[in-house]
């Protein structure tokens, strides 16, 4: 059976058969939660099957999706859907620290007792068909086993160290590939109602030692759970190499990203070697849709996408109570999330219009577009975004660059295109997989190159809001428009209203 994507409604072009609308019938297949990172892409795959009782998803933010396979243009039948309404997604993963660091085995943990280590294959294993897997690297896989629950230094507990063999595996695939355990997991489920996580230090660069070092750790945060310490150097976090040419704000955005997603950090504690410590942004904090108003034009800050961000950023607008004249959209720091909710926010700027193409292993490319009324349309806008905006946020930006409908300001983004599935194994553990990547509408590649601004921008970024915000004065509308709450319908809620 092929793997199925959840998706939003009327976002996918070019599909042969009709879309069968999602319904509270009983689920018959497991939820695999799709990611893009550091953006969530399309909302749910279903690969297992699974029964359980139908439940009421009228106030479900998932009630609404289509079942869509990404593999043919096969359209599952109706008993194939069910309710969604315990289903998000989310993430951005750590790559491998440089190969240099501690390169210099530790002598004293070298044994010659080599002989004593049982390298037979037991018999279930041994039944197991594993096609390309030779018997000498499986025999390889339990000598290592063996010769680390004898020889290492500290008793080692089974289930942690098979953990740490199935995260390693995954991590070797890329940096976003990742076994979460029970609270990553969770953190991940929960990223579509708003949480960004990190990893609970703050650091300061040091000049006297030439250091950034660790000023706090709060507790029970993921590094207070590894033994990070306040006074521990901070030398590398990921693959970026920490110096004094940094900024507090690159430090604290490198640990920063996706709640549950994993980073790799590099510490020593001063004069002494280094290591590397794997850690789950698990210090999760709700992100807020900010907006104010500046001579009649809207600062609206959308730090991350969640299912909601839509909605937010419109009760964004309806909070200022005010005719607005113009929308400059700040995006620095912004991870991405779930990419369909992207795609709802460019439907806010712009009408029938490709956004993103999405490419799986074994499927052809498919075209997410945007649906419903362009609410603001007719607002000049601007776009702010730095070297973090990345994912959905740069899926966002690229589109409205491509229409000419946005002026992009800032630095280049990050440049992260592909979409992560996080698929369960049991109720408390999961795999995070990297199954497809993706394009703007026009196919051009943003993994690893990002998107360039129309208009860049250098110096302190704490003068970037203005800079931008005196570049859109000068394109904004001579009157106003004021956004108003209809309460009598919910999804049309929004009144345009000249002033």
């Amino acid at each position: 059976m092929h793997p199925f994507y959840f998706i939003r409604s009327s976002v996918f072009k070019r599909l042969g058969k009709p879309m069968i609308s999602l319904s509270s019938a009983p689920i018959v297949f497991k939820p695999v939660l799709i990611i893009g990172l550091l953006g969530l892409s399309t909302v749910s795959m279903y690969a297992q099957a699974a029964t359980l009782e139908a439940t009421d998803t009228t106030h479900s933010p998932t009630a609404g999706l289509q079942l869509i396979s990404l593999n043919d243009d096969e359209i599952a039948t109706g008993n194939d859907i069910g309710n969604l309404s315990d289903i998000a997604d989310m993430l951005e993963a750590a790559d491998e620290p440089d190969d240099l660091i501690d390169s210099i085995p530790d002598e004293t943990a070298l044994t010659d007792d080599m002989d004593d280590i049982d390298t037979s294959i037991p018999p279930e294993v041994a039944q197991v068909s594993l096609n390309a897997i030779s018997p000498e690297t499986l025999k390889t896989f339990v000598a290592v086993v063996d010769l680390v629950r004898r020889e290492y230094v500290d008793t080692v507990n089974d289930e942690e160290l098979f953990s740490n063999a199935m995260s390693g595996m995954l991590t070797k695939l890329d940096s976003h590939a990742e076994f979460l355990d029970a609270e990553a997991y969770e953190n991940l489920r929960a990223f579509t109602e708003g949480d960004v996580g990190d990893v609970g230090i703050k650091v300061t660069y040091q000049s006297t030692s030439g250091h950034w070092v660790i000023t706090e750790v709060s507790d029970n945060s993921p590094a207070d759970k590894k033994g990070i310490a306040v006074g521990d150097y901070l030398h590398q976090v990921d693959e970026f190499k920490l110096d004094a040419n940094k900024e507090s704000n690159d430090v604290q955005q490198l640990l920063t990203g996706i709640a549950g997603t994993q980073v790799d950090i590099v510490t020593s504690t001063a004069g002494r070697r280094k290591h590397t410590t794997t850690l789950q942004r698990n210090n999760s904090h709700p992100q807020v849709i900010e907006a104010k108003l500046i001579n009649g034009i809207a600062i609206v800050k959308l730090p991350a996408f969640q299912n909601n961000s839509r909605e937010k950023l419109l009760e964004s607008l309806i909070d200022l109570e005010a005719p607005i004249c113009g929308i400059l959209l700040d995006m620095r720091d912004n991870p991405g999330g779930v990419l369909t909710s992207a795609v709802s926010v460019a439907s806010l700027f712009m009408t029938d219009t490709d956004v993103v193409q999405v490419k799986a292993r074994q499927s052809d490319s498919r075209t997410l577009s945007t649906q419903g009324a362009a609410l603001l349309e007719s607002l000049p806008l601007v776009v702010l975004q730095n070297r973090y905006s990345a994912s959905a946020a740069e899926v966002l930006a690229s589109s409205l660059q491509a229409q000419k409908r946005a002026t992009i300001v800032g630095e280049v983004s990050y440049g992260k295109g592909s979409v992560q599935s996080v698929i369960p194994l049991n109720d408390e553990q999961a795999v995070k997989l990297t199954v497809a990547k993706y394009m703007t509408a026009s196919g051009k590649k943003i993994d690893g190159i990002g998107v360039k601004p129309d208009v860049t921008l250098s110096g302190n970024e704490g003068t970037w809001e203005q800079q931008a915000l005196t570049l859109l004065e000068t394109r904004a509308l001579a009157s106003g428009i004021r956004f108003v709450r209809k309460p009598a319908k919910v999804d049309k809620m929004i009144d345009k209203k000249s002033s």
